[in-house]
């Protein structure tokens, strides 16, 4: 069943009609919508994409900070350009291939469960749909891009890929807070989070592992990755299936990431990826529908080709073209009685271009276009046949005007053949300590979500979408301090963040027909906590912490799902010869939700969550793992009436070939 996506009790947003399934949906509309589905050809999808040409992997390293400072972490996702996180006035986190792996963690809700201001709820077990409410904004208020080009839209979910993918061997993923249209466009109200496929990198190695635990879970993959001359390669290939704990909650899955690298000259590097989701998820709905005919399956593939050049020592140049190629399917049927089947199909094809002059001693300016078409067609509620166009330019300035200070400005024009342009911008400033162990960082932001095809062209029964609807728009700010632990011990870091909404959705069934106005205001803000430290005897130890209010201002009440308290902590050690074990916990408190039986908000129960895993390395080729999730057994509904996994545990065999 589809989460509500909801900014205020009463009037869904956006989203909630378009994941159109869920019960809260029902009660407004008294209309029965409940996805269903037909299995799609496993790798069929493959066929269908029709994609590419060009854009970088990783452009040559730029980076403002001291050449004699130390090495530090390096981010694209904040300015476009590669950059060392000390420079950045963005709050930032990265979560690196080499983490996923220590964590045991493949997919990415299990990856982002730990960040600070992005708490996100599935609709029961694995492979069931997970939405992500990053410092408060609504779940289609954050974008997700998966090797540079866009994953979700208003229209194109992300729910499906967030709860039942698996990430890649080489997998790392960057998240950038606060409003970042100016440099992404739509979508990128709360936040930005990138997905990216690492450039293979040594020797040539591959490896296989097998697993199995509760839930009669079982799964495979496959890895490879190296590098010979002008070549590098990364591959990574999984399939899994789990029954879950509730009847018809079956989950089968097989993924793959591919990545190809090529130098083609010393000014001139270009590659492709390839990367494809296929899953099919039986779907029971919450506790008090207990479906035992509904599932659905999701076929997700994104590509790209990209070039990287570097005509001169002042001049880089990135450009992607890429696609994507989205089927979702959902279907019901009590034989003899009835049968329903909603079919949903995204396609959209990307091309991405952008420059970066580096010629003016303390500044650097990028500049670039984005052009999207995407068409989708949707038999459910509102019957969408559509197809939208845009384009779009952006200008970025970092300039170092000083010692130890570094600013970004930026501006974007994005021009929909839907509901018109958008004009977004984007400052941030840094300031760094002569001796660059704390940093001073402040930012501030626009951004906007545009309307869906079917809240602007959707008809239906007691239902017609509003053609002259407007964006939902937001400014934030934030201000924070980070310090830097000597020997490379770790980081600090706390921030204070406020945003507020304006325009947003709104679902107005007390008139006939229904329709859609811009009439919803909101406001969030809140404090992050976070730390990365680096212990005595080979202990790490990462933890966070957020704070967060979040009010619907049109009718004075709390946003949904959006806990007031959350927080989480990943404590590791290598106790060598080796031997490593680790222990996470997760903590949620305070958080309303529409009750699933009788639609009345709620206020939820309280969650504490923890999870226990270990690794022997037997040989250097051998290796044993094991993992206990949810080792307390904690009953609890991470969404109201829908439960999530009791205690589970699971081993793990892999061999490096």
């Amino acid at each position: 069943m589809r989460s509500p996506n909801i900014f205020s009790r009463g009037n869904p947003s956006a989203g909630a009609i378009a994941r159109a399934g869920s019960d809260y949906f029902i009660a407004i509309v008294k209309k029965s919508t409940r996805m269903n589905s037909t299995p799609t050809p496993g790798w069929a999808a493959l066929r269908r994409i029709v994609l590419f040409a060009a854009v970088a992997a990783t452009a040559p390293a730029y980076s403002q900070s001291d050449p004699d400072a130390p090495l530090n972490p390096v981010l694209v996702v904040a300015t476009r350009t590669p950059e060392d996180t000390r420079t950045l006035g963005t709050a930032t986190d990265l979560i690196t291939a080499a983490d996923l792996s220590r964590q045991q963690i493949t997919s990415p809700a299990a990856a982002l469960g730990a960040v600070p201001g992005a708490p996100l709820f599935a609709n029961g077990g694995i492979g069931s749909d997970v939405s992500i409410f990053t410092r408060g904004s609504d779940s289609d208020q954050t974008l997700f891009l998966v090797d540079g080009i866009r994953l979700n839209d208003a229209n194109t979910d992300y729910a499906v890929y967030l709860g039942g993918a698996r990430l890649g061997a080489t997998d790392s993923i960057e998240i950038a807070r606060g409003p970042q249209s100016t440099l992404y466009g739509s979508e990128a109200v709360g936040g930005v989070i990138s997905i990216q496929a690492q450039k293979g990198s040594g020797d040539p190695s591959a490896d296989i592992a097998v697993e199995a635990g509760s839930f009669d879970t079982v799964s495979g993959s496959a890895d490879a990755q190296g590098a010979r001359g002008p070549w590098a390669w990364a591959l990574s290939a999984a399939g899994s299936h789990t029954e879950n704990d509730r009847p018809n909650n079956d989950f089968d899955s097989g993924d793959l990431v591919l990545r190809l690298d090529r130098d083609v000259s010393s000014s001139v590097a270009m590659g492709a990826t390839l990367r494809g989701f296929e899953g099919r998820f039986g779907d029971p709905g919450d506790i008090f529908t207990n479906d035992p005919y509904a599932h659905e399956t999701e076929s997700n593939w994104l590509g790209t080709v990209f070039a990287d050049l570097k005509p001169s020592k002042d001049w880089t140049a990135h450009v992607i073209l890429g696609g994507q190629d989205r089927r979702y399917v959902s279907f019901d049927e009590l034989p003899g009685v009835f049968s329903d089947t909603t079919v949903v199909q995204n396609r959209r094809g990307v091309l991405d271009a952008q420059a970066t002059y580096s010629g003016l001693g303390d500044q650097k300016i990028t500049a670039g276009v984005t052009a999207e078409a995407e068409t989708t067609q949707d038999n459910g509620y509102g019957n969408i046949d559509q197809r939208q166009e845009f384009l779009a330019a952006f200008a970025e300035d970092e300039w170092h005007p000083i010692a130890s200070t570094y600013l970004t400005g930026g501006l974007r024009y994005d021009d929909f053949d839907t509901f018109g342009t958008s004009v977004t911008g984007r400052v941030t400033a840094a300031w760094l300590t002569p001796d660059r162990s704390v940093k001073l960082r402040a930012s501030y932001g626009t951004g906007f979500n545009a309307p869906s095809f079917l809240e602007l062209y959707g008809v239906d029964v007691g239902y017609v979408g509003n053609p002259d609807l407007r964006p939902e728009r937001t400014r934030g700010g934030d201000a924070g301090i980070d310090w830097y632990l000597p020997k490379d011990e770790g980081s600090l870091s706390a921030t204070w963040f406020e945003n507020d909404y304006r325009d947003l959705i709104v679902y107005d069934f007390d008139v006939y027909p229904g329709t859609t106005a811009n009439v919803g205001k909101a406001r969030t803000d809140g404090v992050e906590l976070e730390a990365r430290l680096r212990l005595a005897a080979g202990i790490e130890l990462h933890a966070s912490y957020t704070y967060l209010n979040a009010d619907d201002i049109t009718d004075g009440t709390r946003l949904l799902r959006r806990p007031r308290n959350s927080g989480s902590a990943d404590l590791w050690k290598d106790f060598g010869r080796g031997w490593s074990a680790g222990a996470g916990v997760q903590v949620v408190a305070g958080r309303q939700d529409v009750d699933a039986q009788t639609f009345l908000t709620v206020d939820d129960p309280n969650y504490t969550v923890a999870r226990i895993y270990a690794e022997w390395r037997a040989t250097p080729r051998l290796s044993v793992r094991a993992r206990v999730e949810n080792a307390l057994d904690e009953k609890y509904e991470p969404v109201n009436g829908y439960p999530a996994l009791g205690f589970g545990a699971f081993g793990e065999v892999a061999w490096k070939l």
